[in-house]
């Protein structure tokens, strides 16, 4: 899944992903994923703009 989100997922495990996997886990995972990386940003954004005032 993290692979995926990422766009480097060969293409045996787009087969098997999209075949088994829940299309709710998907949407739950990517959210929690996009939610992630925005903090994360968010959270570097906010260390540069701390130490370039200091």
């Amino acid at each position: 899944m993290l692979a995926s989100f990422f766009g480097v997922q060969s293409s045996r495990n787009r087969r098997r992903d999209f075949t088994q996997g829940s299309p709710l886990r998907f949407v739950a995972i990517g959210l929690l994923m996009t939610a992630a990386f925005v903090l994360i940003v968010y959270a570097v954004v906010q260390l540069v703009l701390r130490s370039a005032a200091s």
